[in-house]
């Protein structure tokens, strides 16, 4: 006789069934300390927590599995009310940045020594008691979504499931709707906080907390949000983005010395109100009358600082990363992106193009350092993952249910409002942030479809910095108390 013929391929799956069987459930990884700033007695946790879903298979229900560890730090005031005690959530944008900036640089307890534009803290840097903490007012949770910080998708799970517009936006809800519960915070007053692309997210947030799961929100805090990609990056056909623009442009001009002898209230306002002109003479495309375009080239090259043959030849469009790289070309030196009033060199200065952002190469150091130091010693908390505090591996980030159109969340916050009539809207805005322009912003607000009578539920402010704001100290101090003064009108708590 002969032996029978061996399935290895079964073999081998069997095997790893069973080594997989072995191998202990992924489980909380979270470190809790105590601490004290002034008055201000607090309890501090870090760490990850496991995200599950909810596995249906052949219409059967086949429990919860495991599927991302998620990196998140939070802080409550001692001995307090939870039923009075408001709490935030809090998340960066991207898509792919962790909470590090709103965290270290403005809302924690504890913050960056940075410094800024002209004046940058040298190495190590350093950390500083944040004495205009947020904590001060409200329960504060930091949540880091997948493949940022220290989160990653389970072994043997994808993380590229997570990466897109849709299933970031569930699993963050997810997260919070567990720490509430797990928390007994269901009758705490409740807010979110996002940054850039975190207004995208939060908005989506916001919304699906509410549908979902009946979580009804006091107020939403927006920094610097991106709620219309069409108002910010351009397009075929589009002329949203350049007379959206022209108004950062020219701020940014009058900041690095070129509109001598004028305010920056004047050449602003002069910016915006020749905006709307603009979009005509842009609609009008190779139609426009040669005199009209020679006027317009004028017009835009004295606004902004370059040369009316860099207009000409750029035919009216000045996209924004060509801008930065060219308005101080003549300096040998290029401006940020995220806040305009920083500069830095260039390898050369035939870039068409900026080469990096000098805001971003300036900043990542200090709120790096701080957060990595922070986290081991005050926080007690170790984890040998790379803090990722911008991810590219999130990239490509889906946005299949944008395919053939701009990516625009504002139908969402509308819908929230409407469903939600006790929502308040709080936008902080950056006058030279030349990502996210505070004309774009407005555009979007504009079109917000609620009732007349509800836009008083959404208030706006302006601040003389870039996209993060608060890495000019003046800034800082004039937001956080407005933020806190939102939190206290919005509690509904007596």
């Amino acid at each position: 006789m002969t032996d029978e013929p061996k399935n290895e391929a079964a073999d081998n799956g069997a095997e790893k069934d069973a080594k997989q069987a072995d191998k202990p459930a992924p489980a909380d990884d979270l470190k809790t300390t105590q601490h004290t700033l002034g008055d201000l007695a607090y309890t501090a946790i870090t760490g990850r927590i496991v995200l599950h879903e909810e596995i249906t298979e052949d219409d059967k229900f086949n429990g919860r599995k495991p599927k991302a560890e998620v990196s998140i730090t939070w802080y409550t005031l001692d001995d307090a009310d939870v039923t009075q005690r408001p709490v935030t959530f809090a998340f960066n944008g991207g898509p792919g940045s962790s909470s590090i900036w709103l965290h270290m640089g403005l809302l924690g307890p504890r913050r960056v020594d940075s410094g800024d534009a002209g004046s940058l803290t040298p190495p190590p840097f350093g950390l500083l008691d944040n004495e205009e903490t947020l904590l001060r007012h409200t329960d504060l949770v930091f949540i880091d979504p997948v493949s940022t910080g220290y989160s990653r998708a389970v072994e043997g799970e994808k993380a590229k499931d997570y990466h897109g517009f849709s299933k970031d936006i569930e699993s963050i809800s997810e997260l919070i709707r567990l720490w509430t519960t797990r928390n007994n915070r269901w009758l705490s007053p409740k807010f979110l906080i996002g940054e850039s692309y975190g207004g995208t997210r939060g908005a989506g947030i916001a919304e699906y907390l509410q549908s979902r799961f009946g979580m009804a929100l006091n107020g939403v805090m927006f920094i610097a949000p991106a709620f219309n990609t069409e108002t910010l990056y351009h397009a075929s056909r589009s002329e949203l983005p350049d007379p959206l623009f022209l108004p950062t442009y020219a701020a940014t001009a009058h900041y690095h010395g070129l509109h001598p002898d004028r305010t920056l209230e004047a050449v602003v306002d002069e910016a915006r109100a020749y905006a709307d002109e603009f979009r005509g003479i842009l609609a009008k495309g190779q139609n426009l009358a040669p005199e009209v375009r020679a006027a317009a080239v004028a017009k835009v090259a004295s606004l902004t600082g370059v040369s009316e043959d860099y207009v000409d030849r750029a035919n009216l469009r000045l996209e924004h990363t060509r801008f930065y790289a060219e308005l101080l070309r003549h300096k040998r030196l290029i401006t940020g992106r995220l806040d305009t009033r920083f500069t830095g060199p260039a390898d050369h200065y035939t870039h068409e193009r900026m080469p990096y952002d000098p805001f971003l190469v300036g900043t990542d150091g200090p709120y790096s350092a701080a957060l990595q130091y922070y986290v081991r010693t005050e926080l007690e908390y170790e984890n040998d993952h790379v803090y990722e505090r911008l991810s590219r591996a999130v990239h490509p980030w889906s946005y299949k249910e944008f395919e053939g159109e701009a990516v625009d969340v504002i139908g969402k916050l509308g819908n929230v409002m409407r469903l939600n009539p006790f929502l308040q809207v709080h936008i902080a805005m950056g006058r030279y942030d030349g990502g996210v322009p505070i004309e774009a912003i407005e555009y979007t607000l504009d079109h917000l479809e609620i009732p007349l009578a509800d836009r008083e539920r959404i208030e706006t402010k302006t601040y003389p910095a870039g996209h993060m704001m608060y890495v000019h100290e003046e800034s800082r101090v004039q937001q956080s108390a407005d933020l806190a003064d939102f939190i206290r009108r919005s509690t509904n708590r007596g």
